[in-house]
């Protein structure tokens, strides 16, 4: 990556998984070819005392300004909902999220669901389209997201999400990924079952292994040959 300058990054949103991505772009970014040029967040006050002043950008529609390579969000859904748009104009965007299933104080929920209650210790609070889920969990519905994503055929009509909260699961989450096939001449039918374990602080609504996950993520996606186009990872 050095013969073509190092790729300038940006980071909007400065929770735990922001933090963690410019402390190691700060530290590692050059040695690595990586050059943070920015840093914003909803809260500047956030980034008080942690973020060098030349780092923060007060306001997102000045993004171009920095000229960035690749911008890395960590905030809320809404931003990408925003300014998603504008912010491809400028640079490629990654965008990474995880859904768990994990202890109530887990979750951040919206609308109706934010309301509902655990009456025991093991409660489907959703199961339904994951279209129907996505606006009232969108801090625990990106894996499901990505699956309908992923499966054209099914969209988020077709593919079935479903929300548990389990008081016994304080200290990770919890993702099940099950695919069924049609049935053969025998009357049964493929099938693929996964779960994913991921270590967690109680309350946390990222995973431990979620930071080194995105830090990778963006590694990986500036080691790609060429810089012009949308990367997701």
């Amino acid at each position: 990556m050095a013969d073509r300058g190092p790729w300038r990054v940006g980071v909007v949103g400065y929770g735990r998984l922001g933090q963690s991505l410019v402390s190691r772009l700060l530290a590692q970014g050059p040695e690595l070819g990586l050059e943070l040029v920015f840093v914003w967040n909803r809260d500047p006050g956030r980034m008080a005392g942690s973020v060098p002043p030349s780092l923060q950008l007060q306001n997102l529609a000045a993004l171009g300004e920095r000229r960035p390579d690749l911008v890395v969000e960590v905030a809320h859904p809404k931003i990408i909902h925003e300014s998603g748009a504008q912010i491809l104009r400028h640079a490629n965007l990654l965008s990474l999220r995880v859904t768990m299933a994990t202890h109530p104080d887990g979750f951040r929920l919206e609308g109706p669901l934010a309301a509902a209650h655990s009456p025991g210790p093991c409660t489907v609070l959703y199961e339904g389209p994951v279209r129907g889920l996505c606006p009232f969990a969108p801090r625990n519905s990106n894996t499901m997201a990505a699956a309908a994503l992923a499966a054209p055929s099914l969209g988020f009509d077709g593919v079935i999400g479903v929300l548990v909260a389990d008081t016994s699961l304080t200290d990770m989450h919890v993702v099940d990924v099950e695919l069924s096939g049609p049935r053969g001449p025998t009357g049964r039918s493929f099938a693929v079952h996964t779960r994913r374990e991921n270590p967690a602080e109680p309350g946390a609504v990222t995973g431990s292994a979620t930071v080194t996950a995105f830090w990778q993520s963006l590694l990986a996606c500036c080691q790609l040959p060429s810089r012009p186009g949308i990367h997701l990872c």
